[in-house]
């Protein structure tokens, strides 16, 4: 059921621009498919989905090949248009970002910058970052700056 319910995800993705989980829960769900919120979110987490700018200044979400020179470069344009600052104490970062986009950026963080981060946990537009020590905290918040400041 799983796989059969992946499939209708990406078959979607390709014929609709698709920026929400409600969104795409509704339009599984009228395909037949029984979903909650938290099979939606297990989904995206599990099919590596991201947010990708679309040219009505929306967002939708993209499955992502496995070509990692790709992935990385949709990674950062997703950190640098969803980013509007960074900051850390000790061994933890805040980053803020436009409202809706950090789950977005969040899962580009993960897949970009684990070396340093021990985990992450997403809001609406603030992201959580527990790094290893507060120089993994200090290389994170450079990480994130760069990323930002190469899209601008």
């Amino acid at each position: 059921m799983k796989k059969a319910r992946h499939e209708a995800i990406l078959d979607l993705l390709e014929k609709e621009e698709i920026g929400t989980q409600d969104l795409l829960m509704q339009r599984l769900n009228e395909m037949g498919y029984a979903v909650t919120q938290a099979t939606i979110s297990r989904d995206i987490k599990a099919l590596k989905l991201i947010k990708s700018p679309v040219s009505s200044g929306q967002y939708k979400y993209v499955y992502v090949s496995n070509d990692t020179e790709d992935r990385t470069q949709k990674y950062h344009s997703i950190i640098a248009h969803a980013v509007t600052g960074v900051n850390y104490a000790g061994n933890m970062a805040v980053v803020k970002c436009y409202s809706g986009m950090a789950q977005a950026a969040c899962a580009a963080v993960d897949n970009l910058i684990s070396d340093k981060v021990v985990g992450t946990l997403a809001g609406d537009d603030t992201i959580f970052v527990l790094c290893k020590d507060e120089a993994s905290a200090g290389e994170f918040k450079k990480k994130i700056e760069k990323i930002t400041a190469k899209y601008q």
